[in-house]
C-alpha cells in the first residue's frame, strides 16, 4: 500500500503537505544511520527502534546477551543528538536516592538542600536495570510517566527531551530482580537484541582492526531539532481504519477467544491501553523515518511485536508447551483482519 486509506480530497491535501514537511525534516535520520554504521555493525533494527523512541518520546527496554552493542548504541544516539547523557549502572545495593537525588542538611543555614541525582538528564542509560531491587525500580515510575521527580516535599520537572533506555541480560539470574509489571508497561518497546550474522561479524573484525573503536560520534542535530521533529510526527495522518486496526490488535490480546480457542488458553493477561497509545505513536514515528505523512498497516505490523511483547503475560500452559509471547503476537497479526 503506497497511498493513505482515506479517499476524500481534503485529507489528501493535508497528507501531501505533511509528507512534504516530513521529507524536508527527516534528512538527518539517514545521516545518523550512516554515521552510526561506522561504529555499530549489524544492529540496524536496534538503531531504528532507538530513533522511533526518540521521535515518539517512548522509553525502550533492550534485552540481549553481553557484547551485542546495546550500551554502545545508546551512547552513540546520545552523542548524535548532543543531549545531556547519564549512565546509571544498576546494582543490588542501590538506593532510590542514588537515582533521583536526596535532601542534604546544611548546618550553616540550618536547612535542607536538594541534591539532584543522575535522573536529571535528557537521555538516561539504565544499564542492567534488572539488577536493582524493587524499591529502586519504583523510583523510576514517576519519572518515566510524569516526567517529574519528587524529592522530599518538592517536585522537580525533568527535561522536555527525556528518554530512559534500559538494558538487561535475559539469561543471568543471580543478583537480578524481575521488573515490576507497572514499570514494564511504561516502556514503549521491549527490543530483543540478537547476534550479528557471520558476514556482519566479519565486518566487525575489520572495523576494530582499521579504525579507532573509540572514535566519537559527531553531533548531527540538537535536542530542539528533535522536539521540532516530534511536532511534525504528531501531524502524521492516521486513518480511522488504521486506528480501528490498532484497537482490534490490542483488544485481541485481552479477548482472544473470539479469534482462537488456542490463544485463549495461552494468554493470562492482555495488553493495557498504553499499548494502544504507544502503537499509534510508534507507527507515526516509523512513517516519519520512511518519509511518509501517513501511517500504513505495515507500520503497525512492524512495531506491534516490540510494543506488545512485554505487555502480554502468557499462561502456564503456554510455558509448558514452549509458546512465547512472540508466537502469540505472530498469530494475532495473521488472524486480525488488516484494513
Amino acid at each position: 500500500m503506497n497511498q493513505p486509506l482515506n479517499s476524500s480530497e481534503e485529507p489528501r491535501l493535508s497528507v501531501a503537505a505533511v509528507s512534504q514537511a516530513v521529507q524536508e525534516s527527516s534528512a538527518w535520520a539517514g545521516l545518523l544511520k550512516r554515521e552510526a554504521a561506522k561504529t555499530i555493525v549489524g544492529q540496524e533494527k536496534l538503531i531504528d527502534r532507538l530513533l522511533i523512541g526518540l521521535l515518539a518520546g517512548g522509553h525502550i527496554l533492550l534485552e540481549g546477551l553481553p557484547g551485542l552493542a546495546k550500551t554502545l548504541a545508546v551512547k552513540t544516539l546520545a552523542a548524535a543528538v548532543s543531549a545531556d547523557f547519564r549512565r546509571i549502572q544498576f546494582t543490588p545495593d542501590m538506593l532510590p536516592a542514588d537515582i533521583i537525588g536526596t535532601e542534604i542538611y546544611n548546618p550553616k543555614d540550618t536547612s535542607f538542600e536538594v541534591k539532584q541525582g543522575p535522573i536529571f538528564a535528557s537521555i538516561i542509560l539504565a544499564d542492567e536495570i534488572n539488577r536493582a531491587p524493587s524499591k529502586v525500580q519504583s523510583a523510576l515510575l514517576e519519572a518515566m510517566q510524569e516526567k517529574q521527580v519528587t524529592i522530599g516535599e518538592s517536585t522537580f520537572a525533568l527535561p522536555e527531551l527525556f528518554l530512559v533506555l534500559a538494558t538487561q541480560n535475559p539469561i543471568e539470574q543471580e543478583g537480578t530482580y524481575p521488573l515490576p509489571e507497572a514499570q514494564l508497561d511504561r516502556f514503549m518497546f521491549k527490543v530483543k537484541v540478537g547476534y550479528p550474522s557471520r558476514e556482519e561479524e566479519r565486518r566487525i573484525l575489520d572495523l576494530i582492526e582499521h579504525t579507532d573503536s573509540k572514535a566519537a560520534m559527531p553531533p548531527i542535530l540538537s535536542p530542539n531539532e528533535i522536539l521540532a521533529a516530534r511536532k511534525i510526527v504528531d501531524k502524521i495522518y492516521v486513518d480511522d481504519r488504521i486506528k480501528d486496526y490498532i484497537v482490534d490488535l490490542v483488544c485481541a490480546t485481552r479477548e482472544p477467544s473470539g479469534l482462537s480457542t488456542t490463544l485463549r488458553d495461552y494468554i493470562e493477561i492482555g495488553a493495557s491501553p498504553r499499548a494502544t497509545i504507544n502503537l499509534k505513536a510508534a507507527a507515526r514515528a516509523l512513517a516519519y523515518l520512511s518519509g511518509r505523512g501517513y501511517v500504513i498497516p505495515d507500520d503497525i505490523k512492524n512495531c506491534a511485536p516490540d510494543v506488545l511483547r512485554h505487555r502480554i503475560r502468557i499462561s502456564y500452559e503456554a510455558e509448558a508447551e514452549g509458546v512465547s509471547s512472540e508466537d502469540i503476537i505472530r498469530s494475532l497479526l495473521e488472524t486480525v483482519p488488516v484494513p
